[in-house]
């Protein structure tokens, strides 16, 4: 196999509730300046290849938005395309750079994301075009929602395994926090696990604070050969190589339905999550990852995860979560960035925004009040609807 593809620069927009008077080409032309500054180059005349990550013509107001995107950043008439994948779209964007590099096709590819689909239309309006991601004919049409679906996940999770509120909440409340040390962060906030214990109940056992944001931004990330990225970006030469050594796609059942009794968990992000590992040569993850950014679309999802992942056994995930084992100094820092429920979650650049944040991480570049100290190696982990798309991606720095 050729040597993995390297993360030659990254930028995004701040991450807010609604940028007024910003459709989605003006996101992306931000990021893009801002990704252009990071790698010290004028412009894209180099870039073999653009690669648009968007879920929803529904939100962006705008069919084929790949094409304008493109076309806006002056990418034409060089191959580009569009990836949608739910909320792992971006990640699943990334996934497929790889697989362009890996295979000949381009030695560098601009991978974008963006998505406006904050304050730009009603909460009530948001949440029936995601249901729309549901399965139409057999959920969409009796009421069925994405809340109502994790939360009856979570349920069966603390029927099983004694997993409690406090302990998802322990993770709404940190990860507002760390969100606090991120300037892109869209709704940093000091609160604590009672507070979130008395937000308003949304489905239960999830309240208000327990959900994720709905968020305008853009991302984007230059991926490519190593041998490219020293001849083209001139800031490369200037900070360690990140290696984009791991990738791994799982599915399952659109409908939960099709899945009970087996509700507690994930079965696509094991699957992923393994594919990944084996790819990256990782055979102890929990030990040999050393930041990750997570899925927390609600915040009982990141127990799921843990466990999903491999990092603790079954069941645990409350345990671990609750005793700090995945805070900022415990022994695997997640969602640094403050992830969904803090930095925002503007869904198509959701997961360059995650690999951004590793990235930064590897690099030694986070605000060193999120900063872990000598990270070498981190993992994305990314899904869509109630993970039948699940992507996890890792990366490496070699000094």
């Amino acid at each position: 196999m050729p040597a993995a593809p390297v993360i030659a620069a990254v930028g995004c927009t701040k991450i807010a509730s609604e940028h007024r008077d910003c459709n989605a080409r003006d996101l992306l032309a931000d990021a893009l300046l801002d990704l252009l500054a990071d790698a010290g180059m004028d412009g894209l005349d180099a870039v073999e290849h653009g690669l648009a990550s968007y879920e929803s013509d529904h939100f962006n107001m705008q069919m084929t938005l790949g094409a304008i995107l493109h076309d806006t950043i002056g990418m034409t008439p060089k191959p580009g395309l569009r990836i949608e994948g739910g909320g792992a779209t971006g990640a699943l964007a990334l996934r497929t750079a790889w697989a362009h590099i890996q295979s000949g096709l381009c030695d560098s590819i601009l991978v974008y994301g963006v998505e406006k689909n904050g304050r730009g239309v009603s909460s009530r309006t948001a949440n029936q075009l995601f249901a729309l991601s549901a399965d139409v004919d057999w959920e969409t049409a009796i009421g069925g929602t994405y809340t109502g679906f994790y939360a009856a996940m979570m349920r069966a999770h603390m029927a099983q395994y004694g997993t409690r509120e406090e302990h998802f909440a322990h993770v709404a409340a940190r990860n507002r926090g760390n969100a606090a040390f991120n300037p892109i962060a869209q709704k940093p906030m000091d609160i604590s696990i009672e507070d979130v214990l008395r937000s308003r109940p949304v489905a239960e056992p999830y309240k208000l604070l327990d959900c994720s944001l709905l968020s305008d931004g853009a991302a984007c990330i230059l991926l490519a050969s190593e041998a490219w990225a020293r001849e083209h970006v001139p800031a490369f030469e200037a900070r360690p190589p990140i290696f984009f050594t791991g990738t791994g796609c799982g599915t399952d059942t659109m409908r939960l339905g099709d899945r009970y009794p087996h509700i507690t968990n994930f079965r696509a992000k094991q699957q992923a999550a393994q594919a990944a590992y084996a790819m990256a040569d990782i055979g102890d993850p929990l030990r040999e990852i050393d930041v990750a950014e997570l899925y927390d679309s609600y915040s009982g999802v990141e127990i799921q995860a843990v466990e999903d992942l491999g990092w603790v056994a079954r069941g645990n995930g409350g345990a671990a979560v609750a005793d700090g084992a995945f805070d900022l100094d415990g022994a695997l820092p997640v969602n640094t960035s403050g992830g969904l429920l803090g930095r925002g979650a503007p869904v198509g650049a959701t997961g360059i925004l995650q690999a951004m944040e590793v990235a930064q991480q590897l690099w030694g570049l986070a605000d060193q009040r999120r900063q872990v100290a000598g990270a070498k190696r981190g993992l994305t982990d990314t899904h869509a609807g109630i993970a039948s798309i699940s992507v996890v991606n890792i990366f490496e720095r070699h000094d």
